[in-house]
């Protein structure tokens, strides 16, 4: 009797190329521990389901839609495009490219209109994945002539009948996901996984801006480090926090008065590390100080 076939599973995970992937993530994105290790198992599911396919004990294609639930700018976009790498890297996908939609891109405005948006926004993502944000938006059950419920029928069809072609990943704040979920029972039954994103720490957001700072050639004074740690408390207290997405704002505004101030000093030379240092009047200049709230850019939650 020959001995039962081996299989090295490490070896096969080095070769499908998502170890690479999962490194990624967890350089590139600072926190998120639990969403981390779901990915990991979700690749670890899918990866020993395609040796069990491929060793003749499976044959269906596993559902793949997925929902991804939190506040804005705690990296689900991120995350979804990593997904999105992990799923072509196994063969699940053709491709691995990930077409992010909102209400907008799919829904019309008058009869008719629905329809061909629907199967355009699906035409270009299929083969890869389908990324909505803030999904819950389809469904105005408040609006009798509203064209969502038109949408989400073209998109329930096609999850179950092309899922072994697009993945389609439902994205936005968990309260309001749980609502569309149970007013939509038809989406909850074609997804498989669920995953939640924290808000970020206080220390994880000081880390994350640093990090974009780095990026852009960037570094704080001592004081102005101080400062934004100050401001990071305080504003995290305040309405419409949007965790990365609101670092990034508070960056780009405290870059324009670090050019203000240095366009207006006519009484030296500057220097290259002039030119990198944000200071902290660049910081202590946010409305967050005064009492005020900052205005965020209108932009899909990430």
């Amino acid at each position: 009797m020959s001995d039962p076939k081996t299989i090295d599973l490490k070896a096969t995970f080095e070769e499908s190329g998502i170890k690479e992937v999962l490194d990624q993530l967890d350089r590139e994105l600072v926190g998120l521990a639990p969403v981390k290790r779901r990915i990991r198992e979700i690749a670890a599911l899918l990866l020993v389901d395609k040796l069990r396919v491929e060793h003749g004990l499976g044959s269906e294609t596993p559902t793949l839609h997925m929902s991804f639930t939190g506040n804005p700018g705690t990296g689900k976009t991120t995350v979804g495009m990593k997904m999105a790498d992990i799923l072509y890297r196994l063969g699940y996908i053709r491709s691995n490219h990930m077409v992010t939609v909102t209400r907008d891109d799919l829904v019309g405005q008058y009869i008719g209109h629905t329809a061909p948006k629907t199967k355009e926004a699906l035409k270009k993502a299929m083969g890869g994945v389908l990324f909505i944000d803030e999904a819950y938006y389809l469904y105005r059950p408040e609006n009798e002539r509203d064209y969502g419920q038109e949408a989400i029928e073209i998109l329930l069809q096609v999850m179950e009948n092309r899922r072994d072609d697009l993945v389609v990943i439902l994205a936005g704040y968990a309260d309001r996901m749980n609502r569309f979920f149970a007013s939509n029972p038809g989406f909850r039954s074609r997804i498989a996984h669920h995953v939640d994103f924290p808000d970020y720490t206080p220390d994880e957001l000081r880390s994350i801006a640093e990090l974009m700072l780095k990026e852009q050639n960037y570094r704080f004074s001592p004081e102005a480090a101080q400062a934004f740690k100050a401001y990071v408390e305080a504003r995290m207290g305040q309405p419409h926090f949007a965790n990365a997405r609101s670092v990034r704002n508070a960056l780009d505004r405290a870059r324009l008065r670090q050019a203000t101030r240095l366009f207006e000093t006519t009484d030296r030379t500057l220097t290259v590390e002039d030119l990198q240092t944000i200071e902290a009047p660049e910081i202590l200049a946010s409305r967050v100080f005064s009492g005020g709230i900052e205005a965020e850019r209108v932009e899909p939650s990430k």
